[in-house]
């Protein structure tokens, strides 16, 4: 028994393994070791982050909601189309395969988001094919959205990844079917009046309200089997859900603008630098 026992505790503090799905042909990562959606990248552990909430908690009083079940109004496709998407049970709205990308018809800069989804409760295909979507941020800027409750795929593409960047701290993933919780603050980069960067886009995260992302930087806009870049752009800009193929749910979608460069946000810069 004392041999088991201990046995158990060495497995327990083994790393993380890749699981050998990915590439070996794509780019380096700058400051990283491995290439984007490398195949030998170790993966995040495992955490299970508890059951799914029974009931929808209500926004705060000076969010924008984006959707609460009752229609699309606030989403369109990139062609200014009215979202095609259709509502569902459960104050839900899911992906209709084919119909495209859908996107705030508002624009956004820095900002506090909250979305809720749910994975195919059957599970079809694997890794990549498998309860596949996205939030974009400035419709370029990529968090994955993945059936990742056992399922083997590169690390940086997994769900809460900073796509083709950065893997999630853990795996706090539900099992397929489960409703699930982004709790996501972005924040935008910015660009002096020549074009030039002056500040990455940065995030924190919460996934099921297990902490994943924590100021990380972004380095640029999402590719696949790329390096990300950045190109200049505005201040705002909309916020994208993926069409990725899988009818994925969605539903309690809201968001909160925040000023981070006001008198409080930059109160709080000025301590960071001084730290």
């Amino acid at each position: 028994m004392r041999r088991l026992l201990a046995l158990c505790s060495l497995l327990a503090a083994v790393p993380a393994l890749a699981q050998g799905v990915g590439y070996t042909d794509t780019p380096k990562l700058p400051g990283q070791p491995w290439r984007v959606h490398d195949k030998d990248r170790p993966n995040p552990p495992v955490v299970d982050p508890g059951p799914a909430p029974k009931t929808i908690a209500p926004p705060p009083s000076d969010a924008v909601v984006l959707f609460d079940g009752t229609n699309l109004d606030a989403w369109q496709h990139a062609s200014g189309q009215s979202a095609k998407w259709e509502l569902v049970g459960d104050q839900a709205m899911q992906v209709r395969p084919g119909t495209g990308d859908i996107q705030t018809r508002e624009s956004f800069g820095d900002v506090q988001l909250h979305l809720e989804f749910a994975t195919p409760a059957e599970v079809e295909s694997s890794s990549q094919g498998r309860g596949n979507s996205g939030v974009f941020f400035f419709g370029r800027y990529e968090i994955q959205i993945l059936d990742s409750y056992d399922n083997k795929t590169y690390a940086d593409g997994q769900a809460a990844a900073l796509y083709g960047q950065w893997p999630p701290l853990v795996n706090a993933s539900r099992k397929p079917g489960e409703w699930q919780t982004y709790d996501i603050i972005f924040e935008a980069p910015r660009f002096d009046e020549n074009g030039k960067l002056e500040r990455p886009a940065y995030v924190t995260m919460f996934h099921n309200g297990v902490l994943v992302h924590n100021h990380r930087a972004m380095l640029g806009a999402t590719r696949h089997r790329d390096v990300a870049t950045y190109a200049p752009h505005g201040p705002t800009g909309p916020i994208k859900l993926q069409d990725h193929g899988n009818p994925m749910r969605f539903r309690n979608i809201w968001v909160r603008p925040l000023d981070l460069d006001g008198p409080a946000g930059d109160d709080e810069l000025d301590h960071e630098d001084n730290d």
